[in-house]
């Protein structure tokens, strides 16, 4: 192992989260470093589903220094947030960020600097600093499905869908009542039998009350500032919906069921006892934070969670996190409200992280 240079923070992770982490520090007077595990950074948005457009309008949901270009009311697509994060980050570069790609970090030891922080190419760097902004698209929720190691059909996640060319004419169970699972069933009913798995169900909410867009109403009554302390479990958002996914709903082009009990060979075991001849189940369940190159430092709980009080390690001091769903308030991990969350982060770190550079003669 070789050791490069010394950063003031190393951020991990150059999706969104990450951005927005370097524009803090470097607005904070800090020397950042991003480390991207990709080919460039956007974050995992390149790997969505090719029909994901935000939930959010342009207009709400910029990274700070850099408004999302074009009509401020339209709903961006996958490929147009794909364009803003690579414009921001060439930004970052121009205002001085080192952006490394192809730098996967593996593993991260407190050390005598703060930090040593060890990549997949057995390089490694030292940072007073840490923020772990991955996110969780590479650590989707599998639950655990009674019968599944029998099941003859595919069993797929979210984040294994990219559009329903190879699923036509096949018999589908998508589980799951959040806002992916509903816009994919819907997808899918185009071209295959679709059915809606889903515990309870599903709730949907009006895109536009009154005719304003809903994060108007989200910015303008404070809920999108909700502390998260006040939320004991954090609440499974509702669908937004102009009316076309209740409709197929209504329909019956989407059929939704009371989850499935287990499967059993080819089929699925449905709550009344139906058996059912099923080709592929498709797992709309979530993921989970992507920080398993922070087991060494002892800072995640036996789920996979971190230990943190609004992004700030409970553990580490100098180590932060961004990106975690209701890390601070509802839009925490969106491009809405990161930013704000990284401004937190960042103030609460800066002035340990100024001392440590000049204790060090930097």
């Amino acid at each position: 192992m070789t050791t490069t240079d010394v950063f003031d923070v190393a951020v991990i992770g150059g999706g969104q989260s990450g951005l927005a982490a370097a524009r803090a520090a470097l607005n904070a007077g800090l020397s950042p470093v991003i480390l991207e595990a990709g080919e460039q950074a956007t974050g995992s948005w390149p790997r969505y589903y090719d029909s994901l457009t935000l939930f959010s309008p342009a207009r709400y949901s910029s990274l700070p220094g850099m408004a999302f270009p074009g009509d401020p009311d339209r709903h961006p697509h996958r490929d147009e947030v794909v364009a803003y994060l690579t414009r921001y980050a060439r930004d970052l570069a121009r205002l001085g960020v080192q952006i490394r790609t192809g730098a996967r970090v593996t593993a991260v030891q407190a050390d005598h600097a703060g930090f040593a922080i060890r990549l997949a190419d057995d390089t490694a760097l030292h940072a007073p600093g840490v923020i772990a902004a991955t996110g969780s698209f590479a650590n989707p929720h599998m639950p655990h499905l009674e019968g599944r190691e029998s099941f003859a059909g595919k069993i797929l996640h979210a984040a294994d869908y990219k559009n329903p060319e190879p699923y036509a004419g096949k018999r589908i169970v998508v589980v799951g009542a959040g806002n992916s699972a509903v816009q994919i069933a819907c997808e899918l009913a185009g071209t295959a039998t679709v059915t809606l798995a889903t515990r309870e169900p599903v709730r949907f909410l009006e895109q536009r009350p009154l005719g304003k867009d809903v994060h108007f109403w989200f910015k303008v009554t404070g809920f999108d500032r909700l502390p998260a302390r006040l939320v004991t479990t954090p609440p499974t958002g509702p669908v937004l919906d102009e009316g076309s996914y209740r409709q197929a709903l209504r329909e019956g082009r989407v059929d939704r069921r009371p989850m499935f009990t287990r499967f059993d060979g080819e089929d699925v075991v449905w709550a009344d006892g139906d058996r059912e001849h099923v080709d592929v189940v498709l797992l709309a369940t979530g993921y989970r934070p992507h920080l398993n190159y922070l087991n060494g430092v002892e800072v995640l709980n036996e789920h996979g969670y971190p230990h943190h009080d609004r992004g700030l390690s409970a553990t580490h001091p100098g180590l932060g996190f961004l990106g975690l769903e209701w890390q601070r308030n509802p839009a925490s991990n969106s491009l809405r409200g990161v930013g704000r969350d990284a401004r937190y982060l960042i103030g609460k770190l800066t002035s340990r992280l100024l001392s440590r550079r000049v204790r060090a003669g930097v």
